[in-house]
């Protein structure tokens, strides 16, 4: 069994991924700075679940310190490192630019010199279908460029590949990102569309639905991102040596490195999500049409070709399952009554356009 370190353990992927490797014997390290980026009880609520799971400790630590991380990597001697911390949310990036510098570059450059100097055997870490920006030729692939981000937190994840993969040029170090579709399901972010929606339902609100509904997203549930993150993390990445100079292909390299998308490959329009959230409240919704966000793109769709031959992988949590899932979940929860009769502390993302 292995020592691993997973940023973002008190986050909704990385809860759930720190879960999974705890269930099946590793040891794992748990680091989160516990912002209120969103509600911080939701994410200490999440930690309570792993505090009792046997070889589990939590650390709460900034990314960006200079000091203690190198102090963190040069203790543990960590195995392998999952990355899921950083930043969140393409529209935040609009009016908190700094906060992405902050995490999502210095923060990464800190593990990436903490699995340089401390023999981590392989660093797997979280970007962002974001990257694919501009792009409109769908499904998107990892062989295609992606040079054109239309958001701070987009370019971020692409300079997070970039950066990575010079580490593994020049140190030999076996990483791999993962282009992140979508992800939905129990103990979700509240700044994400299924959550807000299911809660302004609930509550006989509006709900704001961007471009009018004419969006499409590459919905992904949390049980088969967390599958497909644990095959990841088996497997280093190798060289490829049938990677050319002359045609350069972003999706491999002659370094140990590997970008890969996780995605349902099964877009939804947002409209039929919204009507999966009413059939598993039994309530419909108040729409609010409006036009499209700065920021956003109108529709995702995963190339999950590479990520099926070489990990035998695929997502299949159909969507109403998942939703289901979800409502079931936001419902036990946040009780009718009681002290989470409402959830008080969402005001700022109420404020904030929910992110799809």
């Amino acid at each position: 069994m292995s020592k691993i370190l997973v940023t973002g353990a008190a986050g909704f992927i990385g809860f759930h991924s720190a879960k999974r490797l705890l269930e099946d014997g590793h040891e794992v390290v748990g680091l989160d700075i516990v912002n209120d980026y969103y509600d911080p009880a939701l994410k200490m609520d999440r930690l309570k679940q792993l505090q009792p799971l046997e070889g589990f400790r939590f650390i709460k630590l900034d990314l960006a310190d200079r000091q203690a991380m190198p102090a963190l990597f040069r203790e543990h001697r960590f195995d392998q490192v999952l990355h899921l911390a950083a930043q969140a949310g393409v529209r935040h990036s609009l009016s908190n630019p700094h906060a992405y510098v902050d995490s999502n570059l210095q923060g990464f450059i800190n593990v990436l010199e903490g699995c340089r100097h401390n023999g981590v055997r392989h660093l797997v870490f979280a970007s962002s279908s974001s990257v694919y920006g501009a792009n409109t030729r769908m499904p998107f692939s990892v062989h295609h460029n992606v040079d054109h981000p239309v958001s701070l937190y987009a370019a971020s994840k692409k300079a997070n590949e970039l950066m990575a993969h010079s580490y593994a040029h020049l140190y030999k170090l076996p990483v791999t990102g993962l282009r992140f579709f979508t992800v939905y399901g129990p103990w979700g972010r509240p700044d994400m569309a299924l959550f807000i929606f299911t809660k302004a339902i609930l509550e006989d609100r509006q709900i704001e639905v961007f471009n009018r509904g004419r969006m499409e997203r590459d919905f992904t549930y949390i049980d088969d991102i967390v599958q497909g993150v644990v095959r990841v993390l088996e497997k280093p990445a190798q060289p490829d040596p049938d990677w050319s100079s002359d045609q350069p292909d972003p999706f491999s390299s002659l370094a140990p490195y590997r970008i890969y998308n996780i995605g349902n490959h099964q877009p939804v329009n947002l409209l039929a999500f919204i009507a999966a959230i009413e059939k598993a409240l039994g309530k419909k919704a108040r729409k609010k049409l409006l036009p499209m966000q700065m920021g956003d793109v109108k529709a995702t769709f995963a190339d999950i070709d590479d990520l099926q031959r070489d990990f035998d992988f695929r997502p299949s949590t159909p969507l109403e399952e998942g939703i289901r899932k979800f409502v079931d979940w936001y419902r036990s929860y946040y009780q009718p009554t009681g002290k989470r009769g409402r959830v008080s502390n969402l005001d700022s993302a109420e404020r904030t356009p929910a992110k799809i």
